[in-house]
């Protein structure tokens, strides 16, 4: 989910991380292998809805900037309260857990690393990136250039060394009577969990709404990038678990902690070094990608008055935004000490898809209100109608599967309403919740002009002080 645009912004280390919740749920390979396919087409039916919203509401944000102006306050900001205190923390807190996993698995290989060692190095990491992400722009975005490779390089060399494999004539667990044989039909609760663990894998299809505004000819490029990213991320993960499966049993599979790993040292022989430096690259990249889109999102609740306007100030000198970084990473720091990575796979991609859900469903809102509004994208209406049909049964299904794990993220996010209601809505607020807004501070609407050679343009700067000293 980590990246730049496109496809970059979906592979990433959910590939990594997903395949052993998948087959778990799933109950055998041939399912697990559907589940991966119709997860990639549930993210282009996703997808396309969002780039109607994009075009015809053509402002960063996201989720949060379409909602809330589609279906008013409350809404976007619970949309906001789960994104900045269930979503990016903890896809941060996998993530880390990923790394750290990875990265001390050669360390322990015949048995799980201990806790309290992953939770440190997780918890090392975090904070690294985020003084980086805090000192300079310009460091960040080197580190994602460079650490891009290191997922490209993995998932490379898993279909390459696996598809040799097969060629080889290895490949029992894909042969179909191996691969639909199952102890037990799984229930339908078990496979919305399924899609669940792999949708962690396909996060990030919507990344591109969120820079709307800095996308060049969004028209035209926002349908492109959806056309080419999403079916070609479903081929590469679809190519990535039939490796995997032709090098190992699903009980060796579902034994693994590492599954890359155990695929490096099946298969890699003296090179299964090369997989974990990989993985820890692409999971490393990951981090420092969500630390650094993050403040986006923050700064557009500041602009909206939801989030306290200190979260949109950054650094007169460094010009990054470090409340924002710091108030994500002590969330997530949070997350890793209560959470386990399995289970938070599923508690926030239950939370990702209610999400997706509300905005897909403010779409057909928008077409009922305003039917004559030029839309330079329209999609069939059967495309929001199907996704809203699958996104009913997955999070129903999944509830009645998961109900504690589900269960806490509707409660957190339902905690947002008596926020909302006491610290945003009230027209006369007490000063204690004005001051915990950032809002006392009072500033007439200010215009610049920027002047550059042959192009002067102007910036209309928000009623919220962006500068910290």
């Amino acid at each position: 989910p980590e990246g730049g645009g496109g496809g970059g912004n979906i592979i990433g280390s959910g590939i990594f991380i997903s395949p052993k919740g998948v087959l778990e749920h799933s109950g055998s390979v041939g399912v697990a292998l559907v589940v991966w396919v119709l997860g990639g087409g549930i993210a282009a039916l996703g997808s396309l809805c969002y780039a109607e919203l994009g075009v015809t509401i053509p402002k960063s944000g996201g989720d949060y900037s379409y909602v809330t102006q589609i279906f008013g306050g409350l809404v976007g900001f619970l949309v906001l309260w789960s994104a900045v205190l269930i979503m990016y923390p903890t896809t941060l807190a996998v993530i880390a857990l990923t790394f750290s996993t990875y990265v001390l698995q050669p360390v322990f290989p015949e048995c799980e690393p201990p806790y309290l060692a992953t939770r440190l190095l997780s918890t090392a990491c975090i904070l690294f990136l985020t003084w980086v992400n805090c000192s300079s722009v310009r460091w960040a975005t080197r580190i994602q250039d460079v650490f891009t490779v290191g997922k490209l390089l993995a998932l490379g060399l898993i279909i390459a060394v696996g598809l040799g494999h097969i060629c080889n004539g290895n490949y029992e667990s894909l042969r179909p009577q191996a691969a639909f044989s199952m102890e037990a039909v799984p229930s339908v609760g078990q496979i919305a969990l399924a899609f669940l663990q792999a949708s962690f894998a396909f996060s990030g299809w919507n990344f591109l709404n969120y820079v709307t505004e800095e996308v060049v000819d969004p028209q035209r490029n926002l349908p492109r990038a959806i056309y080419i990213s999403v079916p070609v991320v479903t081929l590469v993960y679809t190519l990535t678990n039939i490796a995997y499966f032709s090098s190992m049993s699903p009980e060796e599979l579902l034994a693994s902690n590492a599954v890359a790993v155990t695929f490096g040292e099946k298969l890699l022989g003296g090179f299964s070094v090369v997989m974990p430096i990989s993985v820890a690259l692409s999971t490393f990249g990951g981090i420092n990608g969500y630390l650094f889109t993050s403040s986006r999102l923050c700064f557009s609740g500041a602009r909206e008055g939801h989030l306290p306007s200190l979260l949109a100030m950054i650094h007169l000198k460094h010009c990054t935004p470090i409340p924002a970084l710091l108030v994500c990473c002590a969330a997530t720091m949070v997350i890793l000490c209560v959470g386990e990575t399995h289970n938070l796979i599923n508690y926030v991609s239950f939370i990702n898809y209610l999400s997706y859900g509300v905005t897909v469903a403010a779409l057909l809102y928008y077409r009922w209100k305003n039917p004559t509004l030029y839309r330079p994208i329209k999609v069939s209406l059967l495309v929001p109608v199907c996704y809203l049909c699958f996104w009913a049964l997955l999070l129903g299904f999944s509830l009645l599967s998961e109900p504690l794990v589900c269960g806490v993220g509707l409660l957190i996010i339902l905690t947002g309403v008596p926020v909302y209601l006491l610290a945003v809505h009230r027209p006369n607020r007490s000063q204690t919740f004005r001051r915990m807004l950032g809002q006392y501070i009072h500033r007439p609407h200010k215009t610049y002009t920027l002047h550059r050679p042959h192009k002067p343009y102007t910036i209309h700067r928000p009623h919220i002080p962006c500068i910290i000293h």
